[in-house]
This record gives C-alpha cells, sequence and structure tokens, in this order.
C-alpha cells in the first residue's frame, strides 16, 4: 500500500502533532500522503473532493465521532478507512497513539489486513410544511424528547405494518456496528459489527415488558410521533450518529432503512470481535 489521506481532529489531536508525525513518516519510507482537520460546519466535516481517487486508505485521527463523520461523508468514495483513537474508549478505532506508526509501517510492507462492510442507516423525514430531508448515519438514528422532561409516544411500523406504541423517552435504531454505542447504554443488545441487521431499542420505556426488537437489515421502519396531550405540542429532536439535525412535531414520522451505499473499514488486528470487545471492557470499566 502507498497512497495515504489523513483526516484529523484539531481538538483531539492538537497542533496536529501525531497527524503530522504519520504524515512525515509515510513520506520518509516511500509513501504519498496528504492530510486536512475535519471541520465545523454542519454536515461539511472536510472535503472530500480534495481526496484523490487513487487513495488505498483513509487514517482519521480523533476517536469515534471522527471517525463515524469520515464514513459518512465518504460512503459514495469507498476508499476504506480506519481509526486512530485520540479520544477515549474509541471502540470503532483499530488503532492507538502509540500504535499507530507500527500499523502504517505494517501497510506499507504489505501486510496482512481485511476490510470490512459496515451498513449504513438512511433515515427520511418529512415535516407537516413539506420540508423534507434524507441522512445516512454509521453508528444510529436516534428520535428522543426535547424541553419538558414527560414521556412521548412513539408509533412504531414495520414494512407497513402496525407494531407497537412505545411511551418512552425516546427511541433508537441502531445498525450492528452502533450496537456499543447508545443502544447498549440503553440496555440492548451488543451484536458482531459485520453483521446485517436492524436494532429497535426503547429509551427508558414506561413498560417493564419493552424490550429491543431485532430486525432484518431488508426491513423498513417508520416512527410516528403520536399526540399525547392536545393542551402542549409535543416535540422530538433527530439526531443521525450524534449529532442533532431537526425535529418532530406530533403527527410526524421518520422513515428508517438499510442505505443503499456502506462504508468499509480496515482491520489490522487479527483479534475476533468478541476478544476485541473484552479488551475494550476490560481497560475502560
Amino acid at each position: 500500500m502507498k497512497y495515504f489521506y489523513i483526516i484529523a481532529n484539531p481538538k483531539k489531536d492538537v497542533q496536529l502533532k501525531l497527524t503530522k508525525e504519520i504524515y512525515q513518516y509515510i513520506l520518509a519510507h516511500g509513501g504519498v500522503c496528504g492530510y486536512q482537520v475535519s471541520g465545523e460546519q454542519e454536515g461539511v466535516l472536510f472535503e472530500k473532493d480534495k481526496i484523490s481517487n487513487e487513495t488505498e486508505c483513509i487514517l482519521v485521527v480523533g476517536g469515534d465521532g471522527t471517525l463515524l463523520g469520515a464514513a459518512r461523508n465518504m460512503a459514495d468514495r469507498k476508499i476504506p478507512l480506519i481509526g486512530v483513537n485520540t479520544g477515549h474508549v474509541g471502540y470503532l478505532c483499530e488503532l492507538e497513539a502509540d500504535t499507530v506508526i507500527q500499523g502504517v509501517k505494517h501497510l506499507l510492507e504489505e501486510g496482512e489486513y481485511t476490510i470490512e462492510q459496515r451498513m449504513l442507516l438512511a433515515g427520511s423525514y418529512m415535516t407537516k410544511e413539506g420540508d423534507s430531508r434524507e441522512r445516512i448515519a454509521l453508528n444510529d438514528i436516534v428520535i428522543h424528547r426535547s424541553g419538558r422532561l414527560q414521556v412521548v409516544n412513539l408509533i412504531i411500523s414495520v414494512n407497513g405494518k402496525y407494531l407497537n406504541t412505545y411511551s418512552a423517552d425516546g427511541m433508537i435504531i441502531a445498525t450492528p456496528t452502533g450496537s456499543t454505542a447508545y443502544s447498549m447504554s440503553a440496555g440492548g443488545p451488543i451484536v458482531d459489527p459485520k453483521a446485517n441487521l436492524l436494532l429497535i431499542t426503547p429509551i427508558s420505556p414506561h413498560n417493564l415488558n419493552a424490550k429491543s426488537i431485532v430486525l432484518g437489515a431488508e426491513d423498513e421502519i417508520a416512527i410516528e410521533i403520536a399526540v399525547r396531550n392536545k393542551e402542549s405540542e409535543e416535540k422530538l429532536e433527530i439526531s443521525f450518529d450524534g449529532e442533532p439535525v431537526g425535529t418532530l412535531h406530533a403527527g410526524e414520522k421518520i422513515v428508517i432503512k438499510k442505505a443503499q451505499v456502506c462504508t468499509r473499514i480496515l482491520k489490522l488486528s487479527r483479534l475476533s470481535f468478541l476478544e476485541s470487545l473484552r479488551k475494550k471492557l476490560q481497560s475502560y470499566t
């Protein structure tokens, strides 16, 4: 492997110290590399048009959030990503700050690696005013209450058929990759990220029998905001991979399904998913 690119989070890599170290190492050992920082503008993390089509691997320096943003932005380019964790847990990141040079050396020397295909979610929602948007997410799409501390009623349909109405603080629709994120914190199952399926996990449900539901990857989920109190307006926030993108009011809904594109994650470790998960859990308990 010869052609690399680096996406860096300047808040996680202060003064781009690690980024420049990686960049200089690649150039000094016969590789080709460029880099840029992720920005703050909503929906525009970086200028992907600056990344050459010859690029064989993108190193994402930061944490899980930086990698999630890069995955969304680069999904249509099909360039493998590898995360370099300079944050906290870093479930999605393959490398740490003290192992990244060793990992780059391995790639430059044509060492073994695998590329995992990770499914993405596509969520589309339309307001009563006719405003329609569609976005993608690697981890999850979350619909959660906003403002007053009161439960909301969420009407869930699958493939056009009514499933259930939940009274809860919100709802998480997660991919297998996102099963170790918010969904896990809300009591959802941990799933091998290479799987193809959808997870529905209610947030603080007001029903002792409300559990996570696992659906096939080709299923389509619709979530509608029901009216609970005619005297107050129901309003919920929508977040894609933790980024707030809009609101839904009573009578409005969001439709979520598997995206047509996927992201490619480069793996160097020979550890199985369960072995890697065990190490992460032991390191950050």
